[in-house]
């Protein structure tokens, strides 16, 4: 009989019968797309279509090249039948063939500009104005072969260019854009060939260059053509600057009044057709009037300087340059050409004063060479202190002049609000290189040089306390820290410049330190005078710092270091050893601490302590060759820093203290002759077993080892190799006995690195105390022992592993019946 379900279970078989088919739907469709996409993966990848040929040149570029190459071959072969073939035919037929060939190239651009072909036309004019160039010398060759080439030439070149101009101007040929320039470079020669050719000299030369510059000049501002313009623009510039150095070597050069005022009108005829270009053009009109500045002062300094003295060129030069500057005030002259003019001023003093700076340099580096010659005596005069191993410069009488003026000259002329500060600085650095230089170039006595660097010295210090620091110019918010107003968009600003605003108070400071440094070095040859000079540099410094805290990071630290100084030489003239001056130079590390201590947090304390930590170490550096006062240097050290230390800003010099306390400790023993290795160690081993102990009770989940490992370690690690060589029994016994006590401390109180520590030296102490007897036992053993002792050993490791993977197994079962 067939079973029949109930209809809830038949439906039931039905779902999941459904169920079946979908999941075996969705394996085949899986199988199926893999396998699509073997397929598909198997099959060879279809080419890419090839990218057309990306052609390297265009089109109009090719044709230019043919049409170039073209002429260029058809002129060469011009050239060939004239200078080769010439002589075969008669005077009609050359005459006839050049002409009617010269004619035809010529006539030729016009109907090829009727047709379009420009570029071709272009090609084409080309080769006719190389043919009648051709003409010309094949004219000298035959009809005038007894003329002067130079002057033929010349006018040959006159005759073209006026027959190229008339060609290009033509009405059916003023499209050609080639002839009118061909023909201005081709009257660049006639001049120039003249004056060779009529032996004008230099002069001559000089003049032809300069105008046929002109004339450009003038093509160049007038010609609306680009393509003359440009032309006309480059030969004026190569044919204005040849002529220009040409005369500026004749204005050098001169030997006399009447030679240097030729030069000179030939330069002032150079600035004047710069300075009619910089007035007609605005593009390049600050260049072109600051050129015509510098031709104007070379043509009326060269004049000057052919009647003064070698020593007055460059004041002479300078002077016109300043002169220059009433040319700006003109209010008819353009801005650009102020401008211009104005620069050409800066130019000509900047000149100047590069002129000084051998002066300067041998003033400032020169006293440095009596380093090896102190106290050898006094020189004659402060030329001769200076120029002790230096040579001195020619014609440098005038150097103070030369500063001297430019200084004024800022002062004067720098009214901007923008530049100003910067003149400001200008004049400072101007003004002390005047009195820098000046007893040197006077050749004033050597106190007297001295008393005017020691006074140039105050004076920068004084306007480095007087001076304020520069704030912005008129018209410019100055923002402050704790403000937060914006600035309103339509208040007024002033130019502002490009480069950092440089600090007159900054500048102050710094020559006074070059001043000083000068000055230490040029009191070397007298004792008095390095005595003095370092006192009275000292009570400088110290006294600016004081007085202007702003310069305090830089006049504490200089005055800290001439004290140093000081000591070093008051020592030296008292003929105290080295060592006994370490004690008098020990004074600027204590007077340093001092003055850190009220400083703070001032920017100036680094510096201070910084030099003083310097002035130690050359303290401990003179007392090294005598032991025991190094040990008192450096324990007198060690109690400068302890006393540093005491600020909760530095407390990690409390390292160094220690440091140099255990160094003083340790030079002591050794000038005692002291060989005992506890007496070395031990005054580590205490300190820092107190800074441990002391750690602790602050801190007490610090490790023992950080606390008393390096300090135990530092004592009972020497001794114990110590005793190790000892054949004597006292120190193994009091090595054993303070091993024993650090252990029992180290047991007493629960710490690992007493217990560990001591109970490893104690034992290797008490194996070293047996080693003679467990010799002995080892001796009357038999042979067979000790392979027994160690093969009970293996077995006992053997055993204990082979317990410990058992546990590891059960844990591993109990492990997996936990899961």
């Amino acid at each position: 009989m067939t079973h029949i379900p109930p209809p809830a279970e038949e439906l039931r078989l039905l779902d999941f019968e459904l169920r079946q088919l979908d999941a075996r739907r969705a394996q085949l469709l899986a199988r199926r797309a893999w396998l699509i996409a073997t397929l598909q993966s198997a099959r060879p990848p279809r080419p890419a279509p090839l990218a057309p040929p990306r052609p390297e040149a265009s089109a109009p570029r090719v044709q230019n090249v043919l049409l170039v190459l073209g002429g260029v071959l058809l002129t060469i072969a011009a050239m060939a039948f004239t200078l080769v073939s010439w002589g075969q035919m008669g005077i009609a037929g050359r005459a006839l063939v050049l002409g009617g060939v010269t004619a035809a190239v010529l006539a030729a651009p016009v109907p090829l500009l009727k047709r379009g072909l420009r570029s071709t036309a272009e090609s084409v004019a080309g080769l006719g104005l190389a043919l009648t160039a051709l003409d010309a010398y094949a004219l000298h060759e035959v009809a005038l072969a007894d003329v002067d080439g130079t002057g033929y030439t010349a006018a040959a070149a006159a005759a073209l260019a006026a027959l190229w101009v008339t060609y290009g101007l033509l009405p059916r040929t003023s499209e050609l854009r080639l002839p009118v320039p061909a023909a201005l470079v081709a009257a660049q020669l006639p001049l120039l060939l003249w004056a060779v050719a009529a032996d004008a000299g230099w002069y001559g030369f000089a003049a032809a260059l300069l105008v046929t510059a002109g004339f450009d000049t003038g093509v160049a501002l007038r010609v609306p053509a680009k393509s003359v313009r440009v032309t006309a623009a480059i030969t004026a510039y190569g044919m204005g600057s040849w002529g220009v150095l040409t005369a500026g070597s004749l204005s050098w050069t001169a030997t006399g009044p009447s030679a240097a005022a030729r030069a000179a009108a030939l330069l002032i005829l150079a600035a004047g057709i710069s300075l009619a270009a910089a007035w007609r053009t605005e593009r390049h009109a600050v260049g072109l009037a600051l050129a015509s500045g510098l031709v104007t002062v070379a043509a009326l300094g060269g004049v000057g300087r052919s009647v003064v003295p070698d020593a007055w060129t460059v004041p002479v030069y300078l002077a016109c340059g300043i002169a220059l500057l009433g040319a700006v005030r003109i209010g008819r002259l353009p801005e650009a050409v102020r401008r211009g003019l104005a620069r050409s001023s800066g130019v000509v003093q900047g000149l100047a004063v590069l002129w000084t700076l051998p002066v300067v340099a041998v003033t400032l580096l020169g006293p440095v060479t009596w380093v090896e010659q102190v106290w050898s005596g006094a020189p004659s005069d402060t030329r001769a202190a200076v120029t002790a191993d230096a040579p001195w410069p020619p014609d440098a009488e005038t150097v103070p002049l030369v500063l001297a003026a430019v200084a004024v000259v800022l002062v004067l002329a720098m009214r901007d609000a923008v530049w100003r500060p910067r003149a400001l600085t200008g004049v400072l650095v101007l003004a002390w290189a005047t009195v820098l230089v000046l007893p040197v170039v006077l050749e004033l006595p050597y106190v007297v040089g001295l008393l005017l660097l020691g006074a140039t010295t105050a004076g920068a210090l004084a306007a480095a306390v007087a001076l304020r620091p520069s704030r912005p110019a008129k018209g410019i918010p100055e923002a402050t820290e704790d403000e937060a107003t914006p600035v309103a968009p339509s208040a007024p600003t002033a130019p502002t410049s490009p480069f950092p605003t440089p600090q007159p108070t900054a500048t102050a400071l710094a020559l006074a330190l070059l001043t000083s440094l000068t000055l230490a070095f040029l009191s070397l040859p007298t004792q008095a005078a390095t005595l003095a000079v370092l006192a009275t540099l000292t009570a400088l410094f110290a006294a600016a710092a004081s007085w202007k805290p702003q310069l305090a990071p830089v006049a504490a630290p200089a005055a800290l270091a001439y004290a140093t100084a000081l000591a070093c030489a008051t020592g030296a003239a008292a003929d105290w050893q080295p060592q006994y001056t370490a004690l008098l130079v020990l004074a600027v590390p204590v007077a340093a601490a001092l003055l850190a201590v009220r400083l703070g947090d001032s920017k100036a304390t680094v510096p201070v302590e910084v030099t003083g930590a310097v002035a130690g170490l050359l303290a401990i550096g003179l007392a090294v060759g005598d032991p025991p006062m190094l040990a008192l240097v450096l324990a007198l050290c060690g109690v400068i820093t302890a006393g540093t230390a005491i600020r909760p800003d530095r407390s990690p010099l409390a390292h160094a203290s220690a440091a140099l306390f255990v160094l003083a400790t340790w030079v002591r023993l050794a000038a005692w002759d002291v060989e005992i290795p506890e007496a070395y160690t031990l005054p580590v081993t205490v300190p820092a077993l107190l800074v441990g102990a002391l750690r602790r009770r602050r801190d007490p989940q610090a490790s023992s080892w950080t606390a008393y490992g390096p300090g135990l370690a530092a004592t009972l690690v020497p001794s114990l190799v110590a005793a190790w060589g000892d054949p004597h029994w006292t120190r193994p016994l009091l090595l054993g006995l303070a091993a024993l006590s650090v252990t029992l401390l180290g047991a007493g109180y629960n710490l690992q690195a007493p217990l560990l520590l001591g109970g490893s030296v104690l034992t290797l102490d008490a194996l070293h105390e047996l080693a003679p007897y467990l010799v002995q036992v080892t001796d009357a053993l038999p042979r067979w022992v000790p392979p027994a002792l160690a093969g009970l050993v293996l077995l006992a490791l053997g055993a204990t592993y082979e317990r410990r993977i058992r546990d590891v197994r059960r844990v591993r079962e109990v492990l997996g019946k936990m899961n």
